[in-house]
């Protein structure tokens, strides 16, 4: 029961994540706003470095969700999968400060906790209880 506790906010965040795709690579804007991002004043959403992020975006959406499941099926690179993710969540979040809703805001906290407590021994605490 508990690897089903521990994998639901990282199978969650990966599904909050699809948000970005669709707002990066269809025309509906999921709550994003098309600004552009914080690099430069040309480039926006829609463009093809946006496009570019949409695809950032699904893999983070593929990998966290993929973790959680490493998690549920106790899978020894789930640990390793979830900070990489969580990493490339953040670059998929910050370039795009300016445009993503408050919860992407609230997700690229989430992503900085988990790789901080991951990297700690509490990480290593965490990875022994799940096994």
């Amino acid at each position: 029961m508990i690897r089903y506790i521990a994998a639901f906010p990282l199978v969650m965040h990966g599904l909050a994540n699809i948000g970005g795709v669709v707002a990066f690579l269809t025309k509906s804007q999921a709550g994003f706003v098309d600004r552009p991002w914080i690099f430069c004043q040309n480039v926006k959403m829609h463009s093809l470095i946006g496009r570019i992020f949409g695809l950032v975006w699904l893999l983070s959406v593929v990998g966290l969700i993929a973790s959680g499941f490493g998690i549920v099926f106790q899978q020894d690179w789930w640990q390793t999968l979830a900070i990489l993710l969580c990493a490339v969540s953040l670059i998929a979040i910050v370039p795009w400060w300016k445009s993503v809703p408050p919860g992407a805001r609230f997700g690229a906290i989430f992503d900085v906790l988990v790789i901080v407590v991951l990297l700690s021994s509490l990480g290593q605490t965490i990875t022994n209880v799940l096994r």
